[in-house]
C-alpha cells in the first residue's frame, strides 16, 4: 500500500528489454535504498513495482507486459522522469489516501492551465472508469495524491499547488501527456457491495437507515 505522496523523483538510466517483459533501471537521490531490502516494493509514476536489485543511489525493477499494457510505463525511455514512492509501512503518516499501486487506466491530460500560482488540469480517461470519480472525491495521478474538484462526463479537474508541480513530474505535464489513473479503493469497494453479487449491503438496506434518498 502506498499514500499517494511522492517522495522522491527518478530518471530511468536503462531499460532492458527481456523476451517481451522490461526491466527498468531508476536513479535517483531522494531514497536511502541502502537501508531497503531486495523484494521491496516501490512505486513508479503509481505502479507498484518489486524491486529486484539496489544501489546506493536506485533500482532495477521487472515490468511485466501486462503492466506496460495497461499503464504508461511502455512510453518510458532512457532520461524519462519518474515519481517514486516507497511502500507504507504501519505507524507511517497517511498524509494522501490509501492507494494500491494498482493503475486502472491511463487519461490524457486535455487542459493544463495557470491559475494563480497552481496549476489546473483537466484529465479525460476511458467512459468505463467515469461512474468512479466524484466531486471532492480522491484520485491519482501517476501516484500523486489528488483531490477531484470538477467532474463532468468523462473529464475531470484538478489543481496541482506549487509544491506539487516542483517535486513530481506533474510540473512538467502538457496538453496530451498520458498519465496513469487509479481510482479511489473506496469506489471501487462500494461499487461491489451494490452489485447484484455483493452481499450486506444493498440500496433497500441504505433506504432503509435514510440513505437511499
Amino acid at each position: 500500500m502506498f499514500t499517494g505522496i511522492i517522495q522522491a523523483k527518478g530518471s530511468i538510466t536503462a531499460l532492458e528489454r527481456r523476451g517481451g517483459d522490461v526491466r527498468l533501471s531508476v536513479q535517483s537521490k531522494g531514497l536511502p535504498f541502502s537501508t531497503y531490502e531486495v523484494g521491496e516494493s516501490i512505486a513508479v509514476n503509481g505502479v507498484c513495482l518489486t524491486a529486484v536489485a539496489l544501489r546506493e543511489d536506485g533500482f532495477d525493477t521487472d515490468v511485466s507486459l501486462e503492466t506496460l499494457d495497461v499503464t504508461n510505463l511502455g512510453d518510458l525511455g532512457v532520461g524519462s522522469a519518474v515519481n517514486l514512492e516507497p511502500s507504507l509501512a504501519f505507524g507511517d503518516r497517511l498524509g494522501g489516501h490509501l492507494v494500491s499501486g494498482h493503475v486502472d487506466c491511463v487519461g490524457k491530460v486535455t487542459k493544463c492551465d495557470a491559475d494563480a500560482r497552481s496549476i489546473r488540469l483537466a484529465v479525460e480517461i476511458p467512459a468505463d472508469y467515469a461512474r468512479y470519480i466524484a466531486k471532492k472525491g480522491s484520485i491519482t495521478l501517476d501516484g500523486v495524491s489528488l483531490t477531484v474538484n470538477e467532474v463532468s462526463g468523462a473529464e475531470f479537474e484538478v489543481n496541482i499547488i506549487p509544491h506539487t508541480a516542483e517535486v513530481t513530474i506533474i510540473g512538467d505535464y502538457r496538453v496530451g501527456s498520458d498519465v496513469n489513473v487509479e481510482v479511489d479503493l473506496l469506489a471501487r469497494y462500494i461499487e461491489r457491495l451494490l452489485s447484484k453479487d455483493g452481499e450486506g449491503l444493498t440500496m433497500e438496506f441504505l433506504r432503509e437507515y435514510g440513505y437511499g434518498g
